[in-house]
C-alpha cells in the first residue's frame, strides 16, 4: 500500500511548516492549497484518502459525494466548529469527521480585550489619536468590577473566560445546558431570562447548532439592559446581524466586540482591499464607533495554530487507522 495522501485546503503561509513537519512525523503525504474547497475544485482530491479544511467553505451533502467517489475517506477541520460540515451526509457516505482542539487561552485572552476595548471606547479614541485629536469628550468608560457580565456556554473556551475574569471583581453569571462543577465555584449558572435581564455585558461561547443559530436576535436583544455589550468571539450565526444592526441604531445595544459576524465568509482571512464586496450589512455595522469587527483572529496564537495543523493530520491518520471518529464533535 502505498503513502496515504492528504489534500489541506485554505493553508496559510503560516500553516506550512507545522503541515511538513506533521508530515513527516505520520509519514503522509500533504498537498498543501489555499483554496477554499467548493464543487468546481473537488478533482484536486482525488486520489487523497484525507482532506482537511478551515472554516470558509461549505462542505454540503453534494461536496461530500464528490469527495467520496474521489476516494476521500476521512476529513478533518482545523477548527473547533464544525457547522460548515454536514455531518448526516459525511455518516451516510461513510466519510469520517474530526473537527480541532487548541488551548483555550488565546481565545479567552481576546475575549476579555473585547471587553475593555468596549467598556473604554477604545475603537474611538484610537481613531481620534491618528488625527491629533486628543479630547475626552464622549470617552468616559466604566469600572469592571462594577458590572455583571453573562458568560453564555461554559465549555474550554467559556471556562477559561470565566478564570480570566474572576480576577477582575466582577459579577460572574453563566449558562449552558451542561453545567460545570469548577464554574459554579466562580460563577452562578442561572436561565437563559436572568442573561438577558441582568447582564451588562454578555459573551458568547456556544457552538452553532440549530438551537442556538441566532440565539441572540431582535426579541431577545429586546430582553436586555438598556446599553448591553454584547461580545462574540465563537461564531457569527450565533448573533442575527439584522438584529445588531437595529440595536445599534436605537442604541439599546451600547457596544459590541465581534470577531465573527454572520456573513463573514467570504471577506474574512483575506486581502479585500481593490474588492467590490456586496454585504451591505456586515459593511454597514462595521462603521459604526461602538461596534469593533476584527476578522475572525481570537483563536491566532503560535499554540493554537500549531495544535489545529496537528489536529487536522494526526486526526485523518488515526481514524484511517481505527475506522473510527477522531477528535470527538463536541462542545
Amino acid at each position: 500500500m502505498g503513502i496515504m495522501k492528504i489534500y489541506a485546503f485554505e493553508v496559510r503561509a503560516d500553516e506550512r511548516e507545522a503541515f511538513d513537519r506533521m508530515a513527516a512525523e505520520c509519514g503522509v503525504e500533504v498537498i498543501m492549497s489555499s483554496e477554499v474547497p467548493t464543487l468546481a475544485n473537488a478533482e484536486l482530491v482525488k486520489g487523497c484518502e484525507g482532506v482537511t479544511t478551515l472554516g470558509m467553505g461549505k462542505l454540503n451533502r453534494e461536496l461530500l459525494e464528490a469527495y467520496q467517489k474521489l476516494g476521500v475517506r476521512c476529513l478533518s477541520t482545523r477548527t473547533i466548529g464544525f457547522n460548515h460540515i454536514d455531518l448526516v451526509a459525511a455518516k451516510e457516505l461513510g466519510i469520517l469527521v474530526c473537527n480541532a482542539c487548541y488551548p483555550p487561552n488565546g481565545v479567552a485572552d481576546f475575549t476579555v480585550m473585547m471587553i475593555l476595548m468596549c467598556l473604554r471606547h477604545y475603537k474611538q479614541a484610537m481613531w481620534r489619536g491618528q488625527v491629533n485629536d486628543f479630547s475626552l469628550h464622549g470617552l468616559q468608560g466604566r469600572d469592571l468590577k462594577d458590572l455583571t457580565v453573562g458568560v453564555m456556554g461554559t465549555g474550554k473556551i467559556g471556562m477559561q473566560v470565566l478564570r480570566n475574569l474572576s480576577g477582575f471583581g466582577c459579577r460572574l453569571l453563566a449558562y449552558d445546558v451542561y453545567q460545570n462543577e469548577e464554574a459554579k465555584s466562580m460563577a452562578q449558572y442561572v436561565d437563559v431570562e436572568t442573561i438577558y435581564r441582568e447582564c451588562d455585558i454578555i459573551t458568547l461561547h456556544m457552538p452553532l447548532l440549530p438551537s442556538t443559530r441566532h440565539i441572540i436576535n431582535a426579541e431577545t436583544i429586546a430582553k436586555m439592559k438598556d446599553g448591553v455589550i454584547l461580545i462574540n468571539c465563537a461564531r457569527g450565526e450565533l448573533t442575527d446581524i439584522n438584529a445588531l444592526v437595529d440595536g445599534i441604531e436605537t442604541e439599546k445595544i451600547g457596544a459590541l466586540g465581534m470577531d465573527t459576524v454572520e456573513g463573514e465568509e467570504g471577506i474574512v482571512h483575506a486581502d479585500r482591499r481593490t474588492d467590490i464586496i456586496s454585504n451591505r450589512n456586515w459593511f454597514y455595522l462595521h462603521q459604526f464607533r461602538n461596534v469593533i469587527m476584527t476578522q475572525h483572529m481570537a483563536f491566532y496564537t503560535e499554540q493554537a495554530v500549531d495544535s489545529m495543523v496537528r489536529c487536522g493530520v494526526e486526526g485523518i491518520v488515526k481514524m484511517a487507522e481505527t475506522g473510527s471518529y477522531g477528535t470527538m464533535l463536541t462542545r
